[in-house]
């Protein structure tokens, strides 16, 4: 029911920049949380930044001020700019948001977006 499309991604350079956007269609009536995960092989899946309805957010510690979630609530899109990137930041990145569709409230993960940082 509910679709989740991420673009951006790629490789990059250490210290550079990329951005990451993820929309979100089909049957929604609400959102709350949205953001970004990301996972690395062998590794559990973990939060990189998120944004809630009220505009608060929560940012890893090894991306805090370097990395920046927002949302366009009318798109129901959600960005995650990244700046100064570091090697350890290379990982799939997957678009996460709460919803509520078909009446319920649920978890939707995009399919993963990867992104390479090279040193």
């Amino acid at each position: 029911q509910v679709q989740l499309v991420e673009s951006g991604g790629g490789s990059v350079q250490a210290g550079g920049s990329l951005s990451l956007s993820c929309a979100a269609s089909g049957r929604i009536f609400s959102t709350n949380a949205m953001g970004w995960y990301r996972q690395v092989p062998g590794k559990q899946r973990e939060l990189v930044a998120i944004m809630n309805s009220d505009a608060s957010t929560d940012y890893d510690d090894s991306v805090k001020g370097r990395f920046a979630v927002s949302r366009d609530n009318a798109k129901n899109t959600v960005y995650l700019q990244m700046n100064s990137l570091k090697p350890e930041d290379t990982a799939v990145y997957y678009c996460y948001v709460y919803a509520l569709a078909g009446g319920r409230w649920a978890n939707y993960w995009g399919q993963g977006t990867q992104v390479i940082v090279s040193s």
